[in-house]
């Protein structure tokens, strides 16, 4: 039931692969309204874990980010779609990797973790369940796929990357986070990156919840997400600990985004890349929509 007095929050994000100089208007008013959508189901009473999954769905399906509609062929020709969903209170979480050709990876992603006892499938396993589980796949996949908003043809062979998060805290204290992608334009077939590894890529406990972008690779071998949540829930306070991450993340050579939210509702966004396209708003703070520019 929904209480006005009760705490909520949300971030989003459609990657920190954002180019200093290109026009992102149009991701920025869908965030905008997309942002609205999301303050409206929390208004409601909403679930946190049925926002993300909301949230990511629609930025999926749009074609204005590197998910979804928006993803490129890796090297051999073929669009793989990574994605995860994880639970806060109860630590349950579901992913899926290397799946050709579904609308919705985060929903497919959520049945595995629903539906299975496990918490990936990936490539022809990843397909098979979706298929028998009924979910809409692409059926014209030449016809379907688009380029996203700020990304050229150049981008598609430059290793251009991106992908598009949600964390939600709800009226109920519980926290979610979903991550979808596209993946690296130009991998190699079958690369994974962080986006549907529980912990590095999405991450949600009973204190934070975590999505992260950026240089897949690179988050992995920082520790990512689940290194912040451990960092936070030892003391450390939420922008120092997003901070560490991001810092250890340069250090290795790469460049990284997240959104965070905390069970008290605070609200982290960093970034070290040229810009990473988002919006947040809590109970206690009005829809922000940004690409460029520091929080």
């Amino acid at each position: 039931m929904p209480n006005d007095n009760a705490t909520w929050a949300f971030a989003l994000h459609g990657g920190a692969g954002a180019v200093a100089g290109r026009d992102y208007a149009e991701t920025e008013k869908h965030l905008h309204e997309l942002g609205g959508a999301c303050r409206d189901r929390l208004l409601k009473g909403d679930r946190a874990l049925d926002v993300v999954e909301f949230v990511v769905a629609e930025l999926e399906s749009c074609g204005l980010y590197v998910a979804g509609r928006g993803s490129a062929p890796n090297s051999a020709g073929h669009v793989e779609l990574d994605a995860s969903i994880m639970d806060g209170a109860s630590r349950e979480a579901g992913a899926v990797a290397a799946l050709q050709d579904f609308v919705n990876p985060v929903r497919v992603a959520r049945g595995v973790m629903e539906r299975t006892p496990h918490v990936m499938l990936a490539g022809s396993g990843a397909v098979a369940f979706a298929r028998d589980a009924g979910f809409e796949e692409v059926t014209d996949p030449s016809a379907y796929y688009t380029l996203p908003v700020g990304v050229t043809q150049d981008d598609i062979t430059d290793f251009a990357h991106g992908t598009v998060g949600a964390a939600v805290l709800d009226q109920s204290g519980g926290l979610a986070a979903a991550t979808s992608t596209g993946g690296t334009f130009g991998k190699l077939h079958g690369r994974i990156g962080d986006t549907p590894l529980i912990g590095p890529g999405t991450w949600a406990d009973d204190s934070i919840a975590i999505s992260c972008t950026g240089i897949g690779e690179h988050i992995i071998r920082s520790g990512g997400a689940s290194s912040i949540a451990f960092r936070y829930k030892s003391g450390i306070a939420l922008q120092d600990a997003v901070q560490e991450m991001l810092d250890e993340v340069a250090r290795l050579g790469g460049d990284a985004g997240l959104i965070a939210v905390t069970r008290d509702g605070k609200i982290a966004m960093p970034y070290n890349s040229e810009g990473m396209k988002r919006a947040s708003a809590s109970s206690t703070s009005e829809l922000v929509v940004t690409t460029f520019g520091k929080d």
